[in-house]
């Protein structure tokens, strides 16, 4: 069977790629065509997966060629919100799209789809396309998805919408603005595609209001299943991470710039854990909004001796096994180290929100600078090995990542060739 995956960024990467190994491995064919940054050509899961038989990679770039790339390209910066946020570049990709109308974008988005066709699925009827969750804020026009989906059809063609991450918060109201519960209209996207795919419950719920309950697919977490992490030990490059011999190494993985956080007592926090003798800590700025968080600008905080920022060479993974403790802002990645018993402080009070972690296992929960302080101090007089509650941390497994149970590419595989054995018929 054949499949064509889109990947846009280094979160669809991240969650995607455990899915095209596993089609891969399971015998069928696939065209992976990477829809942002050229440079992700280099990403070590991209690299992985050129080596996978039946996998061929390419950028969109070199699949339309430069002069048709530019016009697919400009067309998606004069519809997508990201663009038309900016205050001068938004008014001109606004008078843009009124004199370059829908009719005419649409010989563009007919022509693109026909060169992918032809790519990845040549003459032959049935198979799948898949893109990430496409949410409002995606760059990535859903004009050009739902020609894409139309011709798709036309062809036996189904088009299916894979995680691009996880539910780090239990609760709706965490980003600023945000100050009215219900629906989401981020997520309204979703029903664009013939089915959509959620690793657990706590995702589910975002999308239900706007896709039929037969449209949605609850499979469990491909990037922290435990098939996929142990193949993720086998394909990891070696860390850039200096070996350590402080008595207590500690990560701090910040969020997006747009995430309400604390920042004043995020540096408090630091600042504390800085003075205890023997610890050396680590921040972690967000993937893709880090230059936009206050606290990697701190001077004060630069100029600790025991504190560092992690560059952009040292992939969480790296970070997580340097570490002994993690402290986190409420961000999915952490649900690696819960898997491994690795100690994980959830810091909901330096957060407009209540976390996953927290929710699920209460003994992680920092609720005050005392927390922070009592937690440390253990972690340097009794150490790392017992932290976690095993029936929390069992019961968080059970119903974030293992759903209903650990074969979870297998079910993904699963999915995508009834999706394309159905378009065959």
């Amino acid at each position: 069977m054949r499949a064509l995956f889109f990947l846009r960024h280094y979160n669809d990467i991240d969650h995607i790629t455990p899915v095209i190994y596993k089609w891969a491995d399971s015998g069928h064919q696939c065209n992976v065509v990477l829809l942002g940054s050229a440079k992700f050509r280099r990403d070590y899961r991209i690299q992985f997966l050129k080596q996978l038989s039946g996998v061929r990679v390419a950028h969109m770039r070199e699949v339309l060629g430069w002069l048709h790339f530019l016009k697919w390209r400009l067309q998606m910066y004069m519809l997508t919100g990201n663009v038309r946020r900016i205050p001068v570049l938004g008014l001109l990709a606004k008078r843009l799209s009124e004199r370059y109308d829908e009719s005419r974008r649409e010989q563009v988005w007919r022509q693109t789809n026909e060169t992918l066709f032809q790519r990845c699925f040549e003459n032959s009827d049935g198979g799948v396309i898949t893109f990430d969750w496409v949410e409002r804020n995606s760059v990535i026009s859903v004009e050009w998805i739902k020609i894409l989906i139309e011709m798709a059809h036309a062809r036996k063609l189904s088009v299916i919408s894979l995680p691009h991450g996880d539910s780090p918060h239990v609760n709706q109201l965490i980003r600023r603005g945000e100050r009215k519960l219900g629906p989401d209209t981020v997520f309204s996207n979703a029903d664009v595609f013939d089915c959509l795919v959620v690793p657990n419950e706590l995702c589910a719920k975002r999308f239900r209001p706007y896709l039929g309950e037969q449209k949605i697919a609850v499979l469990g977490s491909p990037r922290f299943c435990q098939e996929w992490l142990s193949k993720l030990a086998e394909i990891l490059p070696p860390s850039p991470i200096t070996p350590s011999d402080s008595r207590l190494k500690i990560v701090i993985f910040l969020r997006k710039a747009n995430f309400t956080t604390f920042w004043e007592e995020v540096g408090e926090v630091v600042h504390m854990i800085a003075e205890f003798p023997g610890t050396e800590i680590m921040i972690k700025p967000h993937t893709r909004s880090g230059w936009k968080q206050s606290l990697t600008k701190d001077k004060a905080i630069k100029k600790l001796s025991n504190v560092s920022i992690a560059d952009d060479k040292a992939h969480s993974v790296h970070l997580m096994n340097w570490a002994d403790v993690i402290i986190d802002l409420a961000t999915s990645v952490i649900f690696e180290a819960v898997r491994t018993r690795k100690p994980v402080l959830a810091a909901d009070y330096l957060i407009a929100g209540r976390s996953t972690v927290a929710h699920y296992m209460p003994e992680t929960e920092l609720r005050c600078r005392d927390d922070v302080y009592e937690k440390i101090n253990y972690f340097l007089e009794q150490g790392c090995n017992v932290f976690y509650d095993e029936a929390h941390r069992q019961h968080f497994l059970n119903e974030m990542l293992d759903v209903p149970d650990e074969n979870v590419l297998q079910r993904y595989v699963a999915l995508l060739e009834e999706s394309a054995s159905k378009t065959c018929q």
